[in-house]
């Protein structure tokens, strides 16, 4: 069966309308919960920031407690309200929302808005409902500010959600239900698989940095060894404020920032972080632009394949070497010391090629497990929107 045709069997000929979320329930803003005040028992508190850092969907039980004296001054949270964060440094948390179920009353803060639901509309399935892109293009139009976003109660209150046959709330109710059973037990196999994914990932990846250290193992005597600066000319970065808009990378030490119209290298070369995540390494074999933040090297490729020392440098942890005291940096100086083996150019490309393999499986966005996990989240995604977008009329959309 398809979904349009499931939909279609579940709505059994009912009507669905866009509503605003004001006629749909009472909207409280929350007032004056803060850190600082919780405490280790008391009255059930739900700060607005634990919403997107703690909790899921729902939550029988909170993390944090207030005092009973407090509690009497701030807005309650009743068993079936839901709790919606009205503000975020980013757009994507603001709106999330927290479906209460305990059944001792709780207390929330002024960054949140509690929703009261009506005799038509169901907690839970309105916090999907949170998660489709219809809720997001919603909230985006009535968002507010800058470095600090904020949608206020009153314009949530104006955000339309679809609800089936809000004219005969019992019906409309038992769909509401049916929808968030479903989309319950899809979220458990989901959680559950990416879990199982996620676990095998990471023992994929602790076998593949074991073998790569056992591949990048020499005995004294084995190899010749020389430093870095032997091998290699370690560069400084330029500033890329004034170039335009292109197709090369412009490399920081955080990865990729834009693509520029202009390259500063355009041979092989391993990016090693100046200041900032020094063990952030990248290996790039395209015309590049870094910035001071990273370096870039020059690679006598007579002595050593590029992809050979880039494999060897995520082996001599160069993330614990600050040479700073406050923002972690490196120095050119330090770098041109390390010792670096150097078997021979066929034994290199040999060890190339089969760290490239294991890599492929245990880091690429296209292919493995990682790959596999993402393909999973989509799936649930379109499954879950599908069940919230029922095959209504052109004019019934917001």
């Amino acid at each position: 069966m398809s979904g349009v045709d499931f939909l279609n069997k579940l709505l059994d000929g009912v009507e669905v309308e866009w509503k605003p979320l004001g006629q749909l329930g009472e909207l409280v803003r929350g007032n004056g919960l803060q850190k600082k005040d919780f405490t280790e028992t008391g009255v059930p508190a739900i700060h607005y920031g634990q919403i997107y850092t703690y909790y899921g969907l729902s939550t029988s039980e909170t993390k944090s407690f207030v005092s009973p004296d407090l509690a009497k001054q701030l807005k309650k949270v009743d068993k079936g309200d839901v709790v919606i964060t009205n503000t975020s440094e980013n757009l994507e948390d603001v709106g999330k929302a927290l479906v209460y179920l305990g059944e001792q009353q709780a207390v929330t803060g002024g960054h949140a808005t509690i929703l009261k639901p009506g005799e038509c509309l169901l907690g839970k399935y309105f916090a999907y409902f949170t998660q489709t892109e219809e809720f997001s293009v919603a909230k985006r139009k009535y968002a507010k500010g800058a470095k600090v976003i904020d949608v206020s109660a009153t314009d949530m209150a104006k955000i339309k959600i679809l609800i089936p046959c809000p004219d005969k709330p019992k019906k409309s109710l038992e769909i509401q239900a049916e929808i968030v059973s479903i989309l319950d037990t899809f979220t458990e196999l989901t959680t559950e698989l990416t879990t199982e994914l996620t676990t095998e990932l990471t023992t994929r990846k602790k076998q593949y940095n074991h073998y790569r250290d056992q591949l990048l193992i020499f005995e004294d005597g084995e190899v010749e060894w020389k430093r870095l600066g032997d091998v290699v000319r370690i560069k400084n970065g330029k500033d890329h404020k004034t170039l335009g808009d292109g197709e090369f990378p412009v490399y920081g030490s955080g990865g990729v920032m834009r693509f520029a119209d202009a390259f500063a290298y355009n041979k092989p070369s391993v990016l090693i972080p100046r200041k900032g995540s020094l063990g952030n390494l990248f290996f790039v074999d395209v015309p590049f632009w870094n910035v001071d933040t990273i370096f870039y090297t020059e690679i006598d490729e007579a002595q050593i394949i590029p992809k050979f020392l880039y494999y060897f440098l995520t082996t001599v942890g160069l993330g614990e070497m600050n040479q700073a005291g406050g923002v972690p940096s490196q120095t050119q100086a330090v770098l041109n010391e390390l010792k670096i083996p150097l078997p021979n150019l066929i034994e290199q490309r040999e060890i190339v090629a089969m760290l490239d393999k294991f890599d492929a499986l245990t880091n690429s966005l296209t292919e493995g497990l990682p790959r596999e996990i993402e393909l999973r989240q989509k799936q649930y995604e379109h499954y879950r929107d599908l069940l919230l977008s029922f095959p209504v009329q052109e004019s019934a959309t917001p």
